[in-house]
């Protein structure tokens, strides 16, 4: 299926690099300079012109700013067909909105991904509004999980999912960076503060993915009674600390669902 891409920031770029036949792209960025850059690297075809990407292509992603879809709806909704499926990773964007901006032809799909996507190790919650393909929605899973990971759920579920993966980016680097500053007045120099604290988040990461252990046999099994990580522990495992993330991502969802309205 020929794939188009309507904005080409690192996002977007981030699902690229994760289509197998990047001949078979159109991407439109009206930047000449960012659309030399990807034909170069990737060998894709690029264009200024919206309606030629999607005139050209049936599975397209939506991948511009939230302030500039009105102006690209109005642009391509008669160019898109009942062959087309639209897939927006635009944040605050739900279904209803969409297709009341781009009409009832073209299939619609909602994707939440994540900044580490960019890194090919994403988390993209999927989901489908009624009568969209779906050959074109396994299509969008295949492709958003090689970037990293993809479920599908109901749009319902969309706000928590912004706070928690869309969202937790932020949260991890802060904490690594609370670690790291940490580290510096225990006497450490920064820069090796930062990688100590940003290898040991994503080696915990990976282990725990690979051997799905669960997360509280491991704490327990890395805290050894007396030991270096038990006496940390004393101060992080408090009721407090559990309370002030889930009023983070309480917070976060509840700024999802003010965008969303």
């Amino acid at each position: 299926m020929k794939t188009g891409f309507l904005g080409a920031g690192k996002m977007a770029e981030g699902i690229l690099s994760a289509i197998a036949d990047k001949k078979a792209v159109v991407m439109a960025e009206k930047v000449p300079e960012r659309r030399a850059a990807l034909e170069k690297k990737y060998g894709v075809t690029t264009t200024a012109s919206l309606v030629e990407a999607v005139k050209k292509t049936r599975l397209v992603f939506l991948a511009v700013r939230p302030q500039d879809v009105a102006e690209v709806a109005a642009a391509v909704k008669p160019a898109l067909t009942e062959k087309h499926t639209l897939v927006s990773i635009v944040a605050g964007k739900s279904l209803a909105s969409l297709r009341k901006a781009f009409g009832p032809k073209a299939g619609l799909v909602r994707v939440m991904p994540n900044l580490a996507l960019r890194a090919s190790a994403g988390m993209s919650a999927v989901c489908a509004s009624k009568g969209t393909s779906e050959s074109a929605v396994r299509e969008v899973v295949k492709i958003l999980s090689g970037a990293g990971e993809a479920v599908i759920l109901k749009e319902k579920d969309f706000d928590a999912v912004t706070a928690l993966s869309g969202s937790g980016p932020a949260y991890f680097a802060y904490m690594a960076e609370a670690m790291t500053e940490g580290g510096v007045k225990l006497g450490l120099k920064k820069d090796v503060a930062l990688l100590l604290a940003m290898q040991t988040m994503y080696g915990t990461a990976k282990f725990l993915r690979e051997n799905d252990v669960p997360l509280r046999t491991f704490i327990e099994g890395v805290c050894t009674k007396g030991g270096t990580t038990a006496a940390g522990m004393v101060k992080l495992d408090v009721p407090s600390f559990k309370k002030t993330v889930a009023e983070t991502l309480a917070a976060a969802a509840a700024r999802s669902k003010e965008l969303g309205k």
